[in-house]
């Protein structure tokens, strides 16, 4: 359902590493075919991909949107800093790797609160010298304390792109996942941009998979409908095509109309 974890429910301790517990970061890791991963994570991940095969496909593909969306805020747009929270663990083609392909002196801070999650990443995630990267250990529930680790790195005065990538879904209420965009958006400049992908509800099947990743899982992950999830980005300017699903967001392969998958996306520009 999501790439990172950055969000908790409750108190944690950041020095834990418990492998018996599922892990969002972990199960997803596996989905995508990583090494990341322990039993219990493939344990989950096994019993979702029985009810949903085609979920470890829809990860890659969620995956993809992320690599075009970063190459149009740093391509077309020109968005050289990125605030990327839930960074889950490293695959291919993570945000620092896309948006320095562009631009190398673009500058990335990671959010993440899995404590293996920041050790992969501060050893594996090393972006060009021209550019930099940081590793914030932070909850999402903290949007001030976000920015102002992120601070160290970014120029809050220049447009920032705020990533979120499969996260807010493990926010319940559809009034605090606004909240927490409302809160980071209102201190980043006009011109800045928030990119998301999250599950949807349009399927019995992925309606059955968030079941029992719930059953198991930590931290629980809550589906929302296309229309609430454009919900999320009123008071920005919807890039087109707007809210869909995160196969038909600009597609650079050679089919022109592609399968929608139940995982919807957009991205919005802060007038």
């Amino acid at each position: 359902m999501a790439d990172g974890a950055a969000v908790t429910g409750g108190e944690r301790n950041r020095s834990t590493l418990d492998t018996g517990v599922p892990q969002t970061a972990r199960i997803w890791n596996y989905l995508l075919g990583g090494k990341d991963n322990f039993a219990a994570d493939r344990e989950v991940g096994d019993q979702i991909i029985a009810n949903l095969p085609q979920l470890a496909e829809n990860a890659r593909l969620s995956r993809a949107y992320l690599t075009r969306a970063i190459r149009y805020l740093a391509g077309d747009v020109g968005i050289r800093q990125f605030l990327d929270i839930g960074t889950g663990l490293p695959t291919a083609d993570n945000t620092h790797e896309v948006a320095q392909s562009v631009n190398p002196q673009a500058r990335i801070v990671y959010v993440d609160n899995d404590p293996l999650v920041l050790t992969h990443a501060r050893a594996l995630l090393v972006g060009t010298p021209e550019g930099a990267t940081d590793y914030v250990d932070a909850d999402l529930r903290d949007p001030a304390g976000i920015l102002r680790q992120a601070a160290r790195i970014l120029d809050l005065g220049q447009p920032v792109a705020l990533i979120l990538m499969g996260i807010l879904g493990h926010i319940e209420s559809d009034q605090e996942a606004k909240s927490i965009i409302d809160s980071i958006m209102a201190e980043l400049p006009s011109g800045s941009y928030l990119a998301m992908y999250d599950g949807s509800d349009t399927s019995e099947a992925v309606t059955e998979a968030a079941r029992i990743w719930n059953v198991s899982a930590n931290p629980k992950y809550h589906l929302r409908s296309p229309e609430r999830i454009a919900a999320l980005f009123e008071g920005l300017e919807l890039v087109e095509p707007g809210v869909v699903s995160v196969t038909r967001w600009r597609p650079d392969g050679a089919d022109p109309d592609p399968a929608e998958i139940d995982q919807y996306c957009a991205v919005g520009r802060k007038p």
